[in-house]
């Protein structure tokens, strides 16, 4: 068998292979043999058909498969060999004139290969790393929830500007119907609640989803839209109200100093207000950290020029999935998917660059800190190794886990590795600026 590789473009090429009968022709004659026995042709008995007629009538798809056979291994060889870096997998051409018959068969596979590309992670830019501080506002914002969850709920008639109203948010098209609690200084405009003044249970507010709140994202908390959905989602959404509170707050004292943190934690009201600032601050750099990800990844993308085998992929998606796509339904999908592959691409790239590797121990480490802060979370503040050691091993026997925390890890690797390297302007705000800077106005 003769196989070579034809050039189309830089990350484009063929595989031509041609196959002689020396290839599949021993293999042929083993399976005819194998036929005989079993072989029912009309006018002979079971067995006793001649070796002709079982070739004339079971020759041509034998000979058929068992090319396919030999085709299929050498290709997989060959690129094994060749060490070809795939986009994809290997498309055969079509030839609708194929001609079975001949001394020697050529099949043509179209292939896309990674491009080869420069990255260089030092490149100058704008990128802001934020670091983000919890200021007074927030504090005594943070507080007064804490004094609302913790009081006592007294029931009322009507709404009032001091009211919290808990009923459902629904909207059938977009599926939302998710049961809440909203108060005057949910959404972004404060005049917006004014639309409840006065509403009894049973009664209907009908708003719309469009700048509704400060942050977009927080449709997915209150109304449980998807990530994806969230962005430039405006649609009306019907809030029924099912009860209407107003809070006694609760006093602010050892008593409830120790359920919010344990006996002893904290003992004083400054105390409770800097133990606010830390976790919230905390909080903040997870956020901060995520948005220095985000930018970077970006820069990256707009940054770092490559082409791609964008005719080759899209008549790849046509042939994978349980359901086929049309050639409108492929350019489309390939739109969609093209940024994250670009930065899939450089995200590899930027490992092997940099000689990041992740290792079992690794995935040990994230996953046993993710366990502990988990049953922090609720309450579990001072767990054993021994029960830590035990979920892990339970989390890390599943594959889907693992790959889903393998992820991470990847992503905790690669976001020390840009602010290292990207060297990102660093920006003291607030919280309220740090919305804004990501969000906008």
């Amino acid at each position: 068998m003769d196989i070579k590789r034809v050039a189309t473009d830089a990350v484009t090429e063929t595989i031509v292979m041609t196959v002689v009968q020396m290839d599949y022709k021993g293999q042929v004659a083993k399976r005819i043999n194998e036929k005989m026995p079993l072989a029912t042709v009309k006018g002979f008995r079971k067995g006793a058909v001649p070796k002709d007629l079982v070739e004339k009538q079971y020759g041509k798809g034998i000979k058929q498969e068992e090319v396919q056979k030999v085709v299929d291994l050498a290709l997989e060889r060959f690129v094994q060999s060749e060490r070809l870096n795939l986009l994809g997998t290997p498309l055969a051409k079509v030839n609708e004139d194929f001609d079975w018959s001949a001394e020697e068969l050529v099949f043509e596979y179209e292939i896309g290969l990674v491009p080869n590309f420069e990255l260089d992670l030092e490149a100058k830019n704008d990128i802001v790393k934020y670091v983000v501080t919890a200021d007074d506002k927030l504090i005594e914002g943070q507080l007064e929830r804490i004094q609302k969850q913790f009081g006592t709920a007294i029931p009322q008639e009507v709404v009032a500007a001091d009211s919290d109203v808990t009923g459902t948010f629904t909207n059938e098209e977009k599926g939302i119907n998710n049961a809440t609690t909203i108060a005057a200084d949910l959404f972004k405009d404060k005049a917006t609640f004014d639309l409840f003044i006065g509403k009894k249970v049973g009664d209907v507010v009908t708003v719309n989803t469009k700048g509704l709140f400060d942050d977009d994202h927080q449709l997915m908390d209150v109304m449980k839209v998807s990530h994806d959905d969230v962005h430039g989602l405006e649609v009306d959404v019907n809030f029924t109200i099912e009860a209407i509170n107003t809070a006694e707050l609760a006093e602010l004292n050892q008593e409830l100093f120790d359920k919010l943190f344990g006996a002893g934690t904290v003992s004083s009201l400054e105390e409770l207000k800097a133990k606010i600032k830390e976790d919230a601050e905390t909080q903040f750099a997870q956020q901060a950290d995520q948005k220095l990800l985000g930018d970077v990844t970006e820069f990256l993308i707009e940054s770092t020029k490559f082409d791609l085998p964008a005719e080759f992929l899209k008549k790849w998606l046509q042939t994978v999935g349980e359901k086929k796509l049309s050639p409108e339904e492929a350019e489309v999908e390939y739109v969609r998917s093209e940024k994250g592959l670009r930065f899939q691409l450089i995200e590899g790239r930027a490992m092997a660059q940099s000689d990041i590797k992740i290792t079992f121990e690794d995935l040990k480490t994230f996953t046993t800190k993710n366990i502990r802060q988990q049953m922090a979370q609720f309450g579990q503040t001072n767990p054993t190794d021994e029960e830590v050691q035990g979920i892990v091993a339970r989390v890390l026997s599943n594959q889907d886990e693992v790959k889903r925390l393998s992820d991470q890890v990847v992503a905790e690797k690669l976001l020390e590795l840009f602010k290292e390297k990207a060297n990102p302007t660093t920006k003291e705000v607030t919280y309220d600026e740090f919305i804004a800077a990501s969000y906008g106005e």
